[in-house]
């Protein structure tokens, strides 16, 4: 496994740079997902990792070794693409084997590590089907498996779970998870699921428009995201126009002229127009709170109950709490909230900068 750091990549499509000035270091052992809109760059960005975009600027480093110039063959990855890409004229056991016997191994290192995948993951029972045979999760275990069986020094994936449906998806991306830390290798995960890249990944960068946004763990791009973007982007949020106040040194943000909430933590920071971002399950119901609005809607999800209630000076926000299964609150119903101050997020008016201290 390696250390992978890109310095001031760069790659142009038709004339036009569609990744420029990036750097990312992605730390040895871990897995890290590149998560994005549609467009965003992370897949061109993958295929510059794995040698099959050109690279048009900057370096490119597995550990100290430069791979800009690298044939993608001589870079020992591995590859896990969506649509699993795994030979239909081959049986599982080999189809893992396949990448082995390119290397020439011994017979003997063939047998063993061929069998260590199929056992690994859990597709033994299946090793003599043929993948026309297969579930799509029992095919991508498969496709996961040939891609470590030549103990590559970086894994990379593409989408992996795209194809499956919801419940293999869960299962799928636990059972990447579990593998990714027992292997130990270093991975690069696309995905422009964000609840997929928060459930498996050690840290995740959010890209838009060949940039990266910000770079960090799922629970800090969740609760301290860098910009507007990726807390729009990450989980849900309400996002209220507001001002920040200046009043003898304390900072208060005014919403819509009328609500007034102190906030500690922008002490000290100037006057301004200001987005805040405040999350669903932030909005907390409190007979003693100072915030009265109205349901307009609900929607039961099971665990968490979904209201979108209408504010003095928001038309609707959306607030989620834990259902019960005593009090049902209904459309009409009038509410009492309070807003976890320590929780909520402030952005400056054009929403590229938060004015949060960290926690």
């Amino acid at each position: 496994m390696s250390e992978i750091r890109i310095i001031d990549a760069k790659k142009v499509y038709h004339d036009v740079p569609v990744i420029e000035h990036l750097n990312v270091t992605i730390p040895k052992g871990s897995l890290f997902t590149l998560l994005g809109p549609s467009g965003c760059g992370k897949t061109t960005l993958l295929r510059m990792i794995a040698g099959f975009n050109s690279i048009e600027g900057g370096e490119f480093y597995f550990g100290d070794v430069k791979i800009n110039n690298m044939e993608p063959s001589k870079r020992n990855i591995g590859m896990v693409f969506q649509n699993y890409a795994i030979f239909p004229h081959l049986s599982v056991r080999d189809n893992v084997a396949f990448g082995l016997k390119q290397k020439k191994v011994s017979k003997e290192e063939l047998e063993r590590e061929t069998q260590k995948y199929l056992e690994l993951m859990q597709i033994n029972q299946y090793a003599d089907r043929k993948p026309d045979k297969l579930s799509g999760g029992q095919q991508q275990r498969v496709a996961l498996a040939r891609a470590l069986a030549v103990n590559p020094s970086v894994l990379l994936m593409d989408e992996p779970l795209s194809n499956l449906d919801a419940k293999l998806r869960l299962d799928m991306r636990q059972a990447i998870r579990e593998i990714q830390h027992e292997v130990g290798i270093t991975t690069v995960y696309v995905t422009h699921d964000q609840e997929e890249a928060m459930a498996i990944s050690d840290q995740i960068a959010v890209m838009k428009d060949g940039k990266i946004q910000q770079i960090g763990r799922p629970k800090e791009l969740y609760h301290r995201p860098a910009n507007e973007f990726v807390a729009s982007f990450i989980g849900r949020t309400n996002l209220i126009d507001a001002q920040l106040e200046d009043r003898d040194g304390k900072a208060y943000l005014v919403f819509g002229g009328s609500y007034t909430l102190r906030v500690p933590a922008l002490d000290g920071v100037a006057a301004q127009a200001v987005r805040v971002s405040i999350r669903p399950e932030e909005f907390l119901r409190d007979e003693a709170g100072d915030i009265r609005g109205q349901i307009t809607d609900s929607v039961y999800l099971g665990l968490n109950t979904e209201y979108f209630i209408q504010t003095e000076f928001a038309e609707k926000i959306q607030v989620s709490e834990e259902s019960t299964f005593e009090e049902d609150l209904v459309k009409g119903d009038s509410v009492t909230l309070r807003i976890n101050v320590q929780k909520l997020n402030v952005f400056t008016a054009d929403g590229s900068r938060n004015l949060m201290k960290g926690d």
